[in-house]
């Protein structure tokens, strides 16, 4: 195990420094930030008198209802496109068969690879939320343990989406297109900007079948509202689901996916 953990950091430092050596790397990605935030906080100004029945599960405030959901859509984001991003990389590097025949389990490979991506996502909400209460005076009325256990199960969800499309790379070559839609798909069913009551009840339906409705609703409502776990059973039920069947699959698609690779000769072809 401390071996497996220093492989880990050893991909942590070299994903850092590679990000360092791009000097501007971090302030258009901090400039966009300010700027989402300044338009939904105008925007929401729009509603400030408005009693919408849509909003008022979430305390009835748009900007904050948003806010949340961009935050935590960045983890999908990342977790989606990250590893694919990584594994396509490997192939065009030639790094990528040499990782694989050393002594390293696939899942360590397959966290060391996404874990620098998603520690900078989690800079990323902690900054949105810590500028949204600050600046903002957004009021959050969070359940610590709930929003802990929704993170836990959304990452695990997210991360084996992601496992899916770097199968996907592996055997294609390309996966950008798939991962796209799937993001593109959510934004519109799964309300990132919008509460799914609004949509028509077929698109409702559609969007149930998103493991990232449950994710932003669940902690829409941990973070905003304060509910307990119990209150949030309805929603952690089937994100526990997701995460349980979608987590072992991916694995097991990965796997394949590299073992089919190798014996077709192009695991390093792009």
């Amino acid at each position: 195990m401390p071996q497996e953990l220093h492989k880990i950091w050893a991909f942590i430092v070299r994903d850092w420094q590679n990000e360092q050596s791009y000097k501007l790397v971090f302030l258009p990605a901090f400039f966009s930030l300010f700027t989402l935030l300044f338009t939904f906080f105008f925007l929401a100004r729009l509603f400030n008198h408005a009693q919408l029945p849509a909003l008022q599960p979430y305390g009835g405030d748009y900007f904050a209802f948003v806010l949340i959901g961009l935050a935590f859509f960045n983890y999908l984001e990342v977790l989606l496109k990250g590893l694919p991003q990584h594994i396509r990389e490997g192939q065009l590097l030639g790094t990528l068969e040499a990782l694989l025949v050393t002594p390293t389990a696939l899942p360590t490979l397959i966290i060391a690879s996404i874990v620098y991506d998603l520690l900078w996502a989690t800079v990323r909400v902690g900054v949105y939320l810590g500028l949204a209460v600050w600046v903002f005076h957004l009021s959050l009325h969070a359940n610590l343990i709930a929003v802990s256990l929704l993170l836990f199960l959304t990452l695990i969800t997210f991360s084996s989406l992601g496992i899916f499309t770097a199968s996907i790379v592996i055997l294609l070559k390309k996966g950008e297109a798939i991962s796209s839609l799937f993001v593109s798909l959510s934004r519109l069913l799964c309300g990132l900007y919008y509460p799914i009551s609004v949509l028509p009840d077929s698109l409702q339906t559609l969007a149930g079948l998103f493991p990232v409705t449950y994710a932003l609703e669940g902690l829409r409502l941990a973070l905003l509202q304060g509910y307990s776990l119990s209150m949030l059973t309805p929603i952690l039920t089937p994100l526990f689901l997701f995460a349980l069947c979608l987590l072992p699959t991916s694995l097991f698609a990965f796997h394949h996916a590299i073992q089919r690779a190798k014996r077709d000769g192009t695991l390093t072809q792009y």
